[in-house]
Parts: structure tokens; C-alpha cells; sequence
């Protein structure tokens, strides 16, 4: 086979190796998550992923250990290397939350996301007006700048929210909080869209924004997480609304 005449080079993963590592990564993982590969079937084995890809064995192995890791795959003694179910996936790995909303779209996901936000990000906030930093607090004040920049026509709406959103993960300067920002941007790049589509508008509002960033900077916990918890209840209430679910008693 091809494949089999691919020479083992042993730097090949440090330069172009880990390009093509990268690539096979996401065109495995992108075909497990949206459905390419039946849960619990087999996976191709190494000498026709290295023939397909034109890779040499490290690098194949190399990108099946992280897709393993990320939960979509599993060895098998005399099964060999088998397809997992969505249940073991890592869901707070961003490149598979990625995955899993270019599948056919799905607004149940988009509410569970939410509710994952709405159990975060007010803590977050909370945590940001007691303790952000000088730079930290300016990184908040200048993604506000920006959100009045974009209602003006003068900047990207969408990259300015999810600017806010991490600026303040960042300053809540909980190692797991901010562990969140990468999952949280990956996703709000879609939520977003969608929450303003069913409110009918093309941005976020920026007053609403910084209403929070205000009770940051003062540092006013109570308030800061109140005005958090508010907007992504909102948000959450028209995605329960465009699903046809009741809204949740809020806890």
C-alpha cells in the first residue's frame, strides 16, 4: 500500500509533522462528531489512515492518541480501535463543541450551553469585582469601547462581545473559570448569532454590557453578577421560547 512506502522520519511532528498531525486530527474528529463513523463501530487502521493522510506512522499515531484523549476514540484489546459514544465525549473541549455545531443545528445545544454560562459566567463577573486586576479591568472597559465602536458601524459586533464575555472570565482569575474562555468563545460565535436573530436585532447592546463592566470596575460584586445573571437569562429564555420549552424558575 502507498502508505506503507512513507518513511518514519523522526522530526517530521515537530514541523510539517504537526500541521498534518493537526489536519488529521480535525478531519477525523469533525467526521466521528458529525456522524461520518457509526458509535461503536471500528476505526480505519493505522495503515489506511497513514495511506489516506500520507503520513508516516508517528504522526498517525500521534494524532489518534489525541482524539482518544479528547474521548471520541477507545482501544480495544482484539477489537482494535473503536468508535465512542457522544456520552464519553469531552463536551468542554472546544474543538469538538466546534464539531458538534456544524452538525445539522441543533437549539437544544445552544440551551445547554446557555445554562452552562448562566452557572459561570455571573460567578465570574462576581469574581472580577472583587479582584481584577488594573489591566485585567481595562481589557473589560476597552471590549465595552468596542461594542460602542461596532453599533456606530466602526467595528466587528460579534468579535467585540466575545471579547467582553472573556475579558471577564480572565478576571475573575479562577484557574477553571478561565480554563472556559476558549470553550466559551468557540461557542459564542454561534449562540450569539443566534439569540440576536430571534430578538431580532444584528449586535448585542452594548448599555447591557455595561451595565455589568460598570459594577466591575466599581467593584460591586452583588451587582456585577445580578446584571450578568440577567443577560444571559434573557438569552436563554428566547432560545427556551424558540424551542417551545418554558422558561426555567430561576434558582
Amino acid at each position: 500500500m502507498a502508505g506503507e512506502n512513507i518513511p518514519d522520519r523522526p522530526g517530521e511532528a515537530d514541523q510539517g509533522g504537526r500541521n498534518l498531525t493537526s489536519r488529521i486530527v480535525h478531519d477525523l474528529g469533525r467526521a466521528i462528531v458529525t456522524e461520518q463513523y457509526s458509535r461503536g463501530s471500528p476505526f480505519p487502521v493505522e495503515a489506511e489512515l497513514r495511506q489516506r493522510f500520507g503520513a508516516s506512522r508517528p504522526v498517525v499515531r500521534e494524532a489518534v492518541k489525541m482524539l482518544t484523549a479528547k474521548g471520541l476514540l477507545v482501544a480495544r484489546q482484539r477489537k482494535g480501535t473503536l468508535v465512542q459514544p457522544e456520552t464519553r465525549w469531552n463536551l468542554l473541549d472546544p474543538d469538538i463543541l466546534k464539531w458538534m455545531l456544524e452538525r445539522d443545528f441543533s437549539i437544544d445545544l445552544l440551551i445547554d450551553f446557555t445554562e452552562i454560562r448562566i452557572a459561570i459566567e455571573p460567578r465570574a463577573a462576581a469574581r472580577a469585582a472583587e479582584g481584577a486586576t488594573g489591566p485585567q479591568r481595562r481589557a473589560i472597559v476597552h471590549a465595552i469601547e468596542r461594542m460602542f465602536a461596532a453599533e456606530r458601524g466602526e467595528e466587528d459586533s460579534l468579535a467585540a462581545d466575545i471579547a467582553f464575555h472573556t475579558a471577564v472570565l480572565e478576571a475573575s482569575n479562577n484557574r477553571f473559570m478561565r480554563q472556559f474562555t476558549d470553550l466559551s468563545e468557540t461557542a459564542l460565535r454561534f449562540s450569539i448569532r443566534q439569540t440576536n436573530a430571534y430578538k431580532g436585532v444584528t449586535r448585542a447592546s452594548a448599555m447591557e454590557h455595561k451595565l455589568i463592566a460598570d459594577a466591575i470596575v466599581e467593584g460591586d460584586p452583588q451587582r456585577a453578577a445580578r446584571q450578568m445573571r440577567t443577560l444571559i437569562q434573557a438569552a436563554l429564555d428566547l432560545l427556551l421560547e424558540a424551542a417551545g420549552h418554558r422558561p426555567f424558575p430561576e434558582v
